[in-house]
């Protein structure tokens, strides 16, 4: 039972490490694609229409089930759902792609170590945090760290890690990594806009499971509605009817792979390893996507990877991970509160039944 118990842990782990590594990978691929002409914004929409067609039968055979425990679906479910279209998929993507095509994957990983520091400047906005309790404090070091991370990645780029020699620089790559130097600052500004758009995403889903407790369900009504925005603001943006024509192959492939990982599998697999293993298991995986893009970076992508980018990423994880212990500290000394409480609760109850 051990032994079971122990494989089932490092299978779990190994398929965290994994998608870390697809969703690098897949980025790499979208950058290639954008930077050779195709529409980040036509990009998003044929993404997320694919993505939402795959769940509508998971969806479908979901509402065969349990029809008399099935909540009641009104106007402010639907309004929340609508927000969540709204920030979780179609500012948070067309930010992160636009932001992606003026700088590269791994400033991309960086930025995206910022969605603890929203969340917790969100609750501290509600007033949800008690800042003199220890975990809170803890996290506010991680922050400060997080942001020193956040600014070296933006501002300092310092030498290449690997240059190439000179007669390599001229020939034409497959595939693309980073973008020139003169839109990095604009490419990171884009991102911090979009994982902070993740971060007020993340805030309504929270309330909207509580609300409507069917996980499936609330993804694939926000992946709807926010194609449906998307396919809106694209029509907006991109009025040139040749951008939605798709002229290679590989974007199509592209396009699919995306949609499965990005759009269904991951997020599902997200959602069962939060219920079985707790809020926090997910999160803890995310700084292996630096480690993915480094190495990606560096054995294949020469005069792409400058130390401050390394930098910078790696201070933002120790930050993560700082935010993360902070958050685990919290939890413990909100269990204690509970469990003492529940105890002083049932004393007084057995003091009565002594005196009777």
């Amino acid at each position: 039972m051990e032994a079971k118990t122990k494989m089932s842990e490092v299978v779990s782990c190994i398929i965290m490490v994994l998608m870390e590594g697809w969703t690098i990978g897949l980025m790499i691929f979208a950058k290639t694609a954008i930077t050779n002409g195709m529409s980040p914004f036509v990009f998003i929409v044929y993404t997320n229409a694919l993505a939402t067609i795959i769940l509508f039968p998971c969806y479908f055979l979901s509402q065969q089930e349990d029809r008399k425990e099935r909540p009641t679906f009104t106007l402010s479910l639907f309004m929340r759902f609508l927000f969540l279209g709204f920030t979780g998929i179609t500012m948070t993507q067309s930010f992160l792609f636009l932001g992606l095509s003026y700088s590269s994957p791994i400033l991309v990983c960086a930025m995206s170590h910022l969605v603890p520091t929203f969340n917790f400047l969100l609750s501290l906005i509600i007033r949800e945090l008690n800042l003199r309790s220890p975990g809170v404090q803890v996290q506010v070091i991680g922050i400060l760290v997080s942001m020193m991370g956040a600014m070296v990645a933006e501002f300092f780029k310092g030498p290449l890690i690997r240059p190439s020699s000179p007669h390599l620089r001229h020939t034409k790559q497959l595939l693309v990594f980073s973008s020139t130097p003169e839109f990095w600052h604009l490419g990171g500004a884009l991102l911090v806009a979009a994982f902070l758009s993740l971060s007020i995403s993340t805030f309504i889903q929270k309330e909207t499971v509580k609300q409507y407790p069917e996980p499936l369900k609330v993804l694939f009504y926000s992946s709807l509605l926010g194609t449906i925005l998307s396919a809106i603001v694209s029509y907006i943006v991109e009025r040139d009817i040749n951008a939605w024509k798709l002229r290679r192959v590989k974007e199509l492939i592209l396009i699919l792979l995306t949609a499965l990982v990005g759009g269904v599998i991951r997020p599902n697999i997200q959602i069962w390893f939060t219920s079985l293993k707790g809020p926090l298991y997910v999160s803890l995986f995310k700084p292996f996507g630096i480690a993915f893009a480094t190495t990606f970076a560096v054995s294949f992508f020469s005069n792409n990877l400058h130390y401050g980018s390394v930098i910078g990423a790696t201070v933002l994880g120790v930050g993560y991970y700082i935010i993360m212990y902070g958050q685990i500290k919290g939890n413990e000394e909100t269990s204690c509160d509970e469990s003492s409480d529940s105890l002083d609760n049932k004393i007084p109850l057995l003091q009565e039944k002594m005196e009777v």
